[in-house]
């Protein structure tokens, strides 16, 4: 008899029976699900929730890697001490301020929810495998790890569990976190002195009198909210060698990852392609709008405005939400026609929201909750529309 059979035994037993969902959720991770099908009109596929939970975090891993990197390479940037981007000196800082957002993300999220199987019961459930990997990448590196902590258990207990675990909720539990952070603490979330390793220690420093050198750590969409130049390059922006959270700077590698999921039939071309084009479409209204000359070089929506409209796709975490938060299959659109509306919705309303709402030149994040709440909506219109239709077609045949 293996461990398994024996520890089912105890379990009928009424022995340990609160313990063991705790030991299901480490046993199905490893090995085979908990219940498979043996008869009957069932397909059998060699994945399961988990497997396609650990797909999206195999998608994640580069852009954390690159994360790291850039962390380092970004701060030795600012103080004027430029090291090569792939040194021991950058990967070695990146793992210091990465990993611990990583494991406080993992610790506290996987706590909650074992902590509510064993009150409940059930198994554990496995959709925060990737919020757990999706958290660190889309803060700033030096949140603070007792904010970050806060934040998780309030995007797990409000933002998925009271709505009945995975697969019930109605809001990504990933941007859930960060817009509980984004309201919460604000001033760790947003301005010029949070996104370089460094910069807010600095700026603390600074206002106590001490004789230190400033770092500055303004991402490109803060700079164009302020009005002023952009520094970087177009091959920068694309490849991530800029500042922003921990894994949203890297485009091409975001772009790698959408390949991928695409390609193991994970996550919804049709909602990454229509949040393109919505975004595309916005972003060439603002620029017609600049080339009439309806709106002057003074006004505080200018830079924004004038930006390039295909440059919005590689700045800010537009890709990153977009790949991995928009194709959320729980809180997505589920018709197809539904997904289309759905993802030109988000790239539209981002790309709005960066422009008229400077002090939070970042929309994704609300684009993206706010069409969670009305994907329903969405789904809804498109099947009457479908019934409607094929009884209009009912009749002509009948008539």
């Amino acid at each position: 008899m293996g461990l398994k059979e024996k520890l089912h035994t105890i379990k009928e037993k009424g022995k340990g029976k609160k313990w063991f969902p705790a030991f299901e959720a480490f046993h199905t991770f490893l090995y085979t699900p908990n219940e498979t099908t043996h008869s009957g009109g069932h397909i059998k596929g060699a994945d399961d929730l988990k497997r396609t939970m650990n797909m999206v975090v195999l998608a994640l891993i580069p852009c954390l890697l690159f994360g790291m990197f850039n962390t380092g390479f970004q701060h030795f940037l600012a103080i004027g001490e430029p090291v090569a981007f792939l040194s021991w000196e950058a990967l070695s800082l990146g793992l210091l301020k990465v990993l611990p957002l990583v494991v406080v993300s993992y610790v506290v999220g996987l706590g909650v929810e074992f902590v509510f199987a064993i009150i409940k019961g059930t198994e554990v459930e496995e959709g925060y495998l990737v919020t757990g990997m999706l958290v660190p990448l889309i803060v700033p590196v030096d949140i603070p790890l007792w904010m970050l902590s806060v934040a998780v258990i309030f995007g797990v207990v409000i933002g998925k569990e009271v709505f009945g675990g995975t697969g019930m909720n109605i809001l990504n539990p990933a941007l859930t976190i960060r817009a509980f952070l984004f309201f919460a603490y604000p001033t760790w979330m947003s301005g010029d002195k949070v996104w370089v390793q460094g910069a807010v220690e600095r700026a603390n420093e600074m206002a106590a009198g001490a004789d230190v050198a400033a770092i500055s750590g303004e991402t490109i969409l803060g700079s164009l909210a302020q009005g002023k130049e952009v520094a970087y390059s177009i091959y920068d922006m694309f490849f991530g060698f800029i500042p922003g959270s921990v894994g949203e700077t890297s485009t091409f590698l975001i772009l790698l990852a959408g390949i991928f999921l695409i390609f193991t039939k994970i996550a919804s071309w049709r909602i990454m392609a229509s949040s393109v084009l919505g975004a595309l479409v916005m972003g060439l209204i603002f620029n017609g709008v600049v080339n009439a000359g309806w709106i002057t070089e003074s006004s505080k929506f200018y830079s924004l405005m004038s930006t390039v409209y295909w440059h919005h796709l590689i700045i800010g975490g537009f890709a990153f939400g977009v790949v991995f938060m928009a194709t959320d299959p729980v809180t997505g659109s589920q018709t197809n026609k539904g997904k289309w509306i759905y993802g030109f919705l988000i790239g539209f309303i981002s790309i709005l929201i960066r422009v008229f709402n400077p002090a939070y030149p970042e929309g994704v994040m609300l684009a993206i909750l706010l069409m969670n709440v009305f994907a329903p909506t969405i789904d809804h219109y498109v099947v009457q529309g479908n019934v409607k239709g094929r009884l209009k077609r009912l009749k002509a045949k009948t008539a």
